[in-house]
């Protein structure tokens, strides 16, 4: 393909990566006044982020390996639909639980479109010339978590719009992208036997869910070592188990286990799993720090996290640009990670009085780190795998990049929530102010008096800083899993050429190098 058809097929897709980033930062400011408008806690608050995280997590291998069977254009259309159906439905929602099922299922649009964007790029650019084209993607990326923010800020601080138009805001823009997609994108379909594995794809669903949903509510609704603990981190570790049995089965596996053994592939898993869940984990409350612990506007809350998004677009930019002249991706990913580290260590001594400049640099340290890091590390593991695999490559890199940050959503979520509630309890019995809030949610501050108030902003201000340490500690995992990685350098062509092209699950005509449908396997047959 020319650079011009590139950048047209390019368009769309780049548009649908924007509404499925925009769906999570648009929301990331207005979320505490949209937990507050529906008095909902800090455990749904945490939810209605990891709902959205679980289900992608979750979907993320399955839309891989369909891209690898099916047609991908296709695919890409219907996780649109998903996602503005989903999107239509969280908007409506009356009440904090609604919320959350609507937001699980546009998760599974999203998990759709997060794998299919990265699979479709890797079928029409080269890995040599991808690292040019990372720079658009780090545009995007840059362009939802800064313009997500502040959009989001903006409608919550509209009376004559309110929350609801966070969800709304984004059926336009995917519309859009679908009318554009089938106007650019021409991928070229090579039919094949199709053999999905639905079992596999079931039981890792289930385990990974009910891991997660202990997770979120272990030390606060039971115990650690409760029966409700044995339980479902027995039935989790059990489900999981009989995945690995029958994807090591099974003809066609969601996850390959034969791919991710691979050595780039298994630390570039290890390294995505860590930088996800610092990053998730971490970011997801930067805007609840900024309005709940520091008492700021949604919009003003918006404004003040353009250092972090600031930083993923310089650096994804000019590390796209020197990895395509080099060819080489090692380095980039190794300071990556060092920086992600460096900006989550700075964070975690903060409270609700430190200078914002030292926040505004640990964020931007943050933002340099995931810039150079999270796209690359998908990068060097297509490089590494023959094009027919690439879907089921990707979308586990993807998918344990998810896994990582629905982890630490959950994880760190809910030890926030344990040391505001004891904060806030500890601060209020010496004050000589009742403990109990009278069923009203901490997060509607205007419900609140004065001083509890500042009570409130104190304990999520100071209680901020530990989960920041948490995902420091966690990022130094990714920093080890880059320094173990194989200097490779980045193939020229679009499939890998140290061998003869696998054909054991095509059509016999197409084996033999006669399309079994002349339509089937030309550029653009997919329209």
């Amino acid at each position: 393909m020319s650079h011009r058809q590139v950048l047209e097929s390019l368009s769309g897709l780049l548009l649908v990566l924007f509404v499925a980033l925009l769906s999570s930062t648009v929301v990331s400011t207005a979320l505490p006044k949209i937990i507050g408008a529906l008095n909902g806690s800090q455990t749904q608050y945490t939810w209605v982020v990891t709902a959205t995280l679980l289900t992608a997590t979750a979907s993320t291998p399955i839309w891989g390996k369909l891209a690898d069977l099916l047609n991908k254009k296709l695919l890409v259309q219907i996780a649109i639909g998903i996602f503005v159906v989903g999107s239509i439905v969280a908007g409506l929602a009356q009440n904090a639980g609604e919320l959350i099922a609507a937001r699980a299922f546009q998760g599974i649009g999203v998990g759709g479109l997060q794998a299919l964007v990265q699979v479709v790029i890797a079928a029409i650019i080269p890995p040599r010339e991808r690292g040019r084209y990372n720079g658009y993607l780090g545009g995007t990326m840059a362009l939802a978590t800064v313009g997500g923010p502040l959009l989001g800020g903006l409608i919550a601080d509209t009376s004559w719009l309110g929350w609801r138009w966070c969800f709304f805001v984004g059926v336009p823009v995917a519309i859009l992208a679908l009318l554009l997609l089938q106007a650019t994108l021409h991928v070229p379909t090579i039919r094949r036997k199709v053999r999905i594995d639905y079992l596999g794809a079931t039981l890792i669903a289930a385990g990974v869910s009910l891991l997660l949903i202990w997770v979120s509510f272990v030390d606060h609704s039971f115990g650690w070592f409760s029966w409700p603990s044995l339980t479902m981190v027995g039935g989790a570790l059990v489900l999981l188990a009989l995945a690995v049995r029958v994807e090591a089965r099974a003809a066609e596996p969601v996850i390959p286990l034969s791919i991710i053994r691979e050595r780039t592939t298994a630390l570039a898993i290890v390294a995505s799993l860590a930088v996800g869940t610092a990053m998730f984990g971490g970011a997801v409350f930067l805007g609840q720090y900024f309005q709940i612990g520091r008492g700021y506007s949604p919009t003003e809350a918006g404004l003040l996290t353009i250092p972090m998004m600031a930083g993923v677009l310089l650096t994804s930019i000019v590390a796209g640009r020197l990895i395509s002249v080099s060819g080489r991706v090692k380095p980039y990913i190794l300071a990556g990670t060092v920086l992600l580290v460096a900006g989550f260590a700075l964070l975690s001594i903060v409270d609700h009085q430190t200078s914002l400049v030292i926040i505004g640099v640990a964020m931007f340290l943050v933002g340099s780190g995931v810039g150079m890091s999270m796209q690359n590390l998908i990068l060097a593991v297509q490089n590494t795998v023959a094009l027919r695999d690439v879907g089921a490559a990707s979308s586990s890199v993807t998918f344990f990049r998810s896994l990582g940050g629905t982890i630490g959503v959950s994880v760190l979520g809910a030890v926030l929530a344990n040391r505001v509630s004891a904060s806030i309890t500890h601060d209020l019995a010496a004050a000589g102010l009742p403990t109990s809030g009278g069923g009203t949610s901490t997060l509607n501050l205007d419900a609140l008096p004065e001083a509890v108030q500042q009570i409130v902003r104190a304990a999520y201000g100071d209680a901020t800083g530990h989960i920041f340490l948490i995902s420091a500690a966690i990022g130094v995992l990714g920093v080890v899993a880059a320094a173990l990685l194989k200097p490779a350098p980045l193939r020229t062509s679009l499939d890998d050429d140290s061998g003869e092209p696998d054909v054991s699950g095509v059509v016999p005509e197409v084996a033999a190098g006669v399309p079994a449908d002349p339509v089937s396997t030309r550029p653009g047959s997919d329209r």
